[in-house]
């Protein structure tokens, strides 16, 4: 009895990245991952971004902005998948030998805290499709309580999923993706049957806000697209851990970052611009365009599916941020984490300022992803040359090579805090939407300037007597 208990405990703590993932126990095939990551990726946000995108560009620039940007980006910043299918562990442990073991305990904890106001904005998007459910029988529910009440639900029902860990995860995306998937063709073939794409593609950008400047328009919202793509980095490499294939693995996530959900965006932009010659309106909640586009029928189907799909980002959302703070504090329950989850998610959504303030949120949490994002995958490619000394990754009785100076690697930290200032100061505020340094921001945009800096910085002091202090694990080694 005492063997089975031990048996189970060390197979969950596994599931639950305290050690890394066995060949052996690895549950995802190409399609589990791609199902599972892609139900996570095709949250109700992205209509929402969509809808940010929309106001400022032509349906051309719109969908050149969309999925340049976000397929670029999405595919460098997944290089690390490799590491984490390989090994078998996610990207915060590897983070361990670039920023230290205390280090990653607190930016995991910091940014995990930062992501989860994404789920604020989805349980906020839960709420609105069920008031408009609730329209369509008849009932009017215009209280100030039901908004509210209606998130937390939201919020409680994706944390009954976490707590199943992957294999729920796996079997609620299985069905949500793939109904979700043909809903969102079918969005945009009612977009452009309720409106003739002649009348959409027409509409021309509001560019007040951009001195009336076409290529700050579109570098704004590029920035907007890139600081989205870089929303999933500090999430996206969890679940490859679960995959059986280095190759799958990549692809798998590649492709749902980079493909399924930037077509989701442009969904969410073709509505908004339907919408506006409609109503005149630039409207971000999906509910309400696919009320006002849809018939009666393919309405309440959408509305039932949207609503469902937010439940199920909250069950992936939870355990993979979970996920990430148990790196950085391994110690600590998963099950504590996750409850811990609920009641701060169902803070933010009762506050709402994360969605009164989107494109801000997303660009002011893209700047600490980016330079992690930098030194990641040039620490893996470059510095380390794919080698992990897994004995000093999991804190192994005298292997403390990560442990460096008090627990912080100085590089690593110091790139990172670098590299956050100067995009702030110097390039763009996303506080104020200011693009200080036009000439910069026209190339890299903020987010692109600060992993590229955090990655150039990284290389440069590998370059220097600081790499014997980067590669003090050189004769901790595994051979993988």
């Amino acid at each position: 009895m005492a063997s089975t208990r031990n048996a189970d405990y060390i197979r969950q703590e596994t599931i639950t990245g305290v050690v890394p993932m066995l060949k052996g126990d690895r549950q995802y095939s190409f399609w589990d991952l791609f199902l599972s990551t892609s139900g996570f990726a095709i949250a109700t946000w992205c209509y929402t971004q969509g809808a940010y995108v929309a106001q400022y560009l032509s349906l051309k620039q719109m969908l050149i902005n969309i999925f340049c940007f976000n397929i670029i980006f999405v595919s460098i910043e997944c290089i690390p998948v490799f590491f984490a299918v390989r090994y078998g562990i996610d990207l915060w442990v590897w983070l361990r030998s670039v920023l230290g073991i205390k280090g990653v305990a607190i930016l995991a904890t910091v940014i995990s805290f930062a992501n989860f106001g994404w789920y604020a904005v989805d349980s906020q998007l839960f709420a609105s499709s069920m008031i408009n459910l609730f329209k369509y029988f008849g009932i009017e529910l215009s209280g100030p309580v039901w908004k509210p009440a209606f998130g937390v639900l939201c919020v409680l029902l994706g944390t009954l999923i976490a707590l199943g860990g992957p294999d729920v995860i796996k079997w609620t995306s299985r069905f949500l993706v793939t109904a979700l998937l043909i809903v969102g063709v079918i969005v945009v073939g009612l977009c452009f049957f309720a409106v003739p794409i002649g009348q959409i593609a027409a509409v021309k950008p509001d560019l007040a806000d951009f001195e009336n400047n076409r290529l700050l328009a579109f570098m704004t919202t590029a920035e907007g697209n890139v600081a989205f793509a870089f929303s999933w980095s500090t999430q996206a490499l969890v679940l490859p851990r679960l995959c059986r294939s280095e190759r799958k693995g990549y692809w798998a996530t590649s492709l749902s970052y980079g493909v399924v959900a930037p077509f989701f965006v442009a969904a969410g932009g073709v509505m908004a611009l339907a919408m506006f010659v409609r109503t005149g309106v630039y409207e971000s909640d999906p509910t309400v365009m696919l009320a006002t586009l849809g018939g009666p029928v393919f309405s309440l189907l959408s509305l039932l599916m949207v609503a469902f799909a937010n439940i199920g980002t909250q069950g992936s959302g939870s355990y993979v941020n979970c996920m990430i703070i148990k790196s950085g504090l391994p110690n600590v329950s998963y099950k504590l984490l996750v409850w811990i989850s609920f009641f701060y998610v169902s803070l933010l959504t009762v506050w709402g300022w994360v969605m009164e303030n989107f494109a801000s949120f997303i660009s002011l949490a893209a700047y600490l992803q980016g330079p992690i994002i930098g030194m990641i995958v040039v620490d893996y490619l470059i510095v380390k040359k794919r080698k992990l000394s897994l004995k000093s990754a999991y804190f192994i009785k005298g292997h403390d090579a990560y442990r460096f100076t008090g627990g912080f690697n100085l590089v690593g930290i110091g790139v990172l805090c670098i590299s956050f200032a100067l995009g702030m100061l110097f390039v763009y505020n996303p506080l104020t939407g200011e693009a200080i340094n036009r000439g910069i921001f026209y190339v890299t945009t903020g987010s692109g300037f600060t992993a590229i800096c955090g990655g150039l910085l990284y290389y440069l002091a590998s370059l220097t007597p600081l790499k014997k202090y980067m590669l003090r694990d050189r004769n901790d080694l595994e051979i993988v």
